[in-house]
């Protein structure tokens, strides 16, 4: 099964994110950022937080995760 290993916040509401097959790059979710709970990124500081949780998806605190599948999926464009 393909795991994130790695994700650091990049410019903007852009993330950098490494896969266990050796897939890396960027993902741009300036598209969520302000909508709901993505308003929280506003705080630039609050979105250099984002790590991998313990069930390994992107996350934000204990209140915003993202699938890692589903941006593996948009990161490979499968």
């Amino acid at each position: 099964m393909i795991r994130p290993t790695e994700v650091k916040a990049a410019q903007g509401h852009t993330i950098w994110i490494r896969y266990s097959d050796g897939i890396e790059g960027e993902l741009d979710l300036g598209h969520l950022a302000g909508c709901g709970v993505f308003e929280a990124w506003n705080d630039r500081a609050f979105f250099e937080t984002v790590h991998l949780s313990d069930a390994r998806a992107i996350a934000w605190g204990d209140e915003i995760e993202l699938c890692p599948d589903a941006l593996y999926m948009q990161l490979t464009g499968k």
